[in-house]
Formats: structure tokens, sequence, C-alpha cells
């Protein structure tokens, strides 16, 4: 074998060991940068809100619905949209618990506010004027009928359980629907809805939730704590007994 041949061979294989060294770099920093879940190192860093650590919040109960004793201990505030599959699933799993175990024993006052959020559900703002129009007419007890027909009827739409089932998505409904489901509960809403009467109360449901801290729904505070998502009933439970105490 030559001196030059093989001057030749140790210059290439230098070229491709500088070549594998660069690209192996390149690979290591971008799964350092991204973490281990593929998202950008900014989102895998994102802080969690714990249950058992939550901030102070300011929030009103204002003059909304609300289920229980007026002077529980504890007050939950839920801001929610009618539209949104995972206050649906709020609705089917967690609160009945709640209830049974909290408002219907006196410990907690229940309040129900609006926080449409009507770029992805357009239907969010109307029902939520369509429940108001009901309380108009019957009461607070009226409204959590209207309330619960709602989301009855979205898991029906959504191919649930008229109670319970699957929460698949996002039901899709309008004021039709709205006038009709309040006619089967004994109401007829469509003057008051069609007149947008209501229209700035939930509007204003919708600001106290952004400036109490809301960024989706469905957002609860608990005597000032704040909790968001479909949390389980733990969730609550955990934060209601610490305030029970």
């Amino acid at each position: 074998m030559s001196e030059a041949t093989l001057t030749i061979r140790k210059d290439a294989l230098w070229k491709y060991s500088t070549f594998l060294l660069l690209a192996i770099l390149v690979v290591g920093a971008f799964f350092v940068f991204t973490g281990n879940n593929g998202t950008t190192g900014q989102a895998a860093q994102q802080p969690t809100q714990l249950p058992s650590q939550p901030s102070q919040v300011e929030a009103s109960a204002d003059d909304d619905a609300f289920l229980g004793d007026e002077n529980a201990p504890v007050e939950i505030i839920e801001f929610s949209d009618y539209q949104c599959p995972f206050c649906r699933k709020f609705w089917t799993e967690t609160l009945p618990l709640i209830k049974s175990e909290y408002i219907d024993t006196g410990k907690v006052k229940f309040v129900y506010r609006d926080f449409p959020l009507t770029s992805i559900h357009p239907a969010a703002q109307p029902a939520a004027e369509a429940a108001e129009c009901v309380r108009e007419k019957g009461g607070d007890e009226a409204y959590f009928k209207m309330h619960d027909k709602i989301f009855q009827e979205g898991n029906i739409l959504d191919g649930g359980d008229p109670i319970k089932g699957p929460v698949q998505g996002t039901a899709q409904f309008g004021t039709t629907e709205l006038k009709q489901w309040a006619k089967d509960i004994g109401y007829d809403i469509s003057s008051c809805l069609d007149s947008g009467k209501f229209k700035s109360e939930v509007q204003k449901d919708l600001a106290d939730a952004t400036s109490a801290g809301g960024q989706g729904t469905p957002y609860f505070i608990i005597n000032g704590k704040p909790l968001s998502g479909a949390q389980p009933f733990s969730a609550f439970k955990q934060i209601i007994d610490a305030e029970l105490t």
C-alpha cells in the first residue's frame, strides 16, 4: 500500500468522524431543549397549579344563581361554559359528589357564573342567556333545571346517556334548541332570548372570570382559592376539608 493511498484514507476518515461528531452534538442539543415529551423547552416547563398549594384570588358571587345554604362556610364559584365538554364532564362526574357530601349538608354554597368562550363555543353565550331568562321566570331552582337540561341534552347530542355517559366533544346546538329545552321544563323564553336582555349580565361574568385569573373552563374559586379544569372530586375535597377545619 502506497503512502499516498494511506494519507487519503486518513483524511477521509477524519472528515467522516468530524461530521458524525457534529451530528451527534446537534441531535443532543435538540433533545435537551425540547425535553422528553417532544414539546418546546418553554412549554415543557410551564408551572402547574396544584390543588394543595393554591394562591388567593379576588372573586365575587355577584347576584348569580346558587345551590345550598347562602351562609355556608365554604363558597365555590364555578365559571363555566355550557358548550364546553370539560364543563359537562364536571357536571356528570364531580358535581353530584360535591352536592351530596357538601352542598346538601349545608357546608358549601355553590355559585354558577358564566365564562363563554365564544371563539370556540358559539352557543355558549346564548345558552347562558337562556338560563338567565329561565331564572327570571322561576328563580334559582328553575335556573338549575335549565342548567342541568343544557348539559343533559349536550350529552344526548354527543351520543351519551341522558344523565351520564361519554363526553365525546362539543355538542352543537343553537337558539332553536335552547327555546325548546326551556319549554320542556315549563318556560317560554322566546321573547327574552331574542331580545338579548341578559347579554350584558353574561359578559360581566366573563369579565369577572378573566379578572380573577381564569384562562379556560371550567374555572373554580373555593373561598378565594383557584382550581382550574375538570378536576376529580378528590381535588375539591382536599380544599373544602381544609377550609372546614
